[in-house]
């Protein structure tokens, strides 16, 4: 497979998000990160809705098709067919693509920094050894804080990795940008660090006390 070639936006865009991954694991560890030994982190379960099935055990591959919804942790994968492989070791890879004039979607949800990706292409791959999407085909990507748009990756494909937060992306002739270019658009560091700011505190605000009934 050839390696994506990243562009400066997308490698920011990266960067941003290992720090907040990092610093999410920091936080969830024994002491809130005061230099406590991290507790190890549960495999997250996964369930898969499909109209149909077909396992084959020897071949340890699981085909299921038929608006397909996949589930693993806070990550949800819509598609029209899906393929599971299972190697010896127990790792799971996965190709996901759609019916004609559909798309595949993908929705990533990190809630200590309330964010959402959502990701769209007309095939997706999966690699359960190292946690990483690639969203194939006018593939784009979109990063939301508090609801709103706020980053957005275009190329023919666009890597993502679960583990460390970082994006790869890389154009051709299938690509959603006009050119067949790959298209990066970031917002300052500065405005999207006030959007989770003002995020943080809406949700710590006390709720408002329920109105007194007015005296008769």
């Amino acid at each position: 497979m050839t390696h994506p070639t990243a562009s400066a936006s997308a490698r920011l865009l990266g960067a941003l998000l290992l720090a907040a991954a990092c610093a999410h694991a920091q936080a969830q560890a024994p002491g809130g990160g005061n230099g406590a030994k991290p507790a190890a982190q549960e495999e997250p379960s996964t369930l898969i809705l499909s109209d149909t099935l077909h396992y084959d055990d020897i071949k340890r591959v699981s085909v299921f098709t038929g608006n397909v919804v996949m589930t693993r942790g806070l990550m949800k994968l819509n598609s029209d067919r899906l393929e599971v492989r299972e190697d010896q070791a127990g790792n799971q890879y996965g190709t996901a693509t759609a019916d004609k004039n559909k798309m595949v979607t993908l929705r990533q949800e990190r809630p200590e920094t309330f964010e959402t990706l959502e990701g769209v292409g007309l095939r997706a791959e999966y690699d359960g050894t190292k946690s990483q999407f690639d969203l194939i085909g006018q593939a784009v990507v979109t990063r939301y804080i508090c609801g709103k748009p706020f980053d957005t990756i275009r190329g023919q494909r666009v890597r993502y990795n679960d583990k460390t937060g970082v994006y790869e992306a890389q154009g051709g002739p299938n690509s959603s940008a006009e050119g067949g270019r790959v298209r990066s658009l970031a917002e300052p560091r500065a405005k999207t660090d006030a959007a989770i700011a003002a995020c943080r505190a809406q949700q710590q605000k006390p709720a408002a006390a329920p109105a007194k009934p007015a005296a008769r």
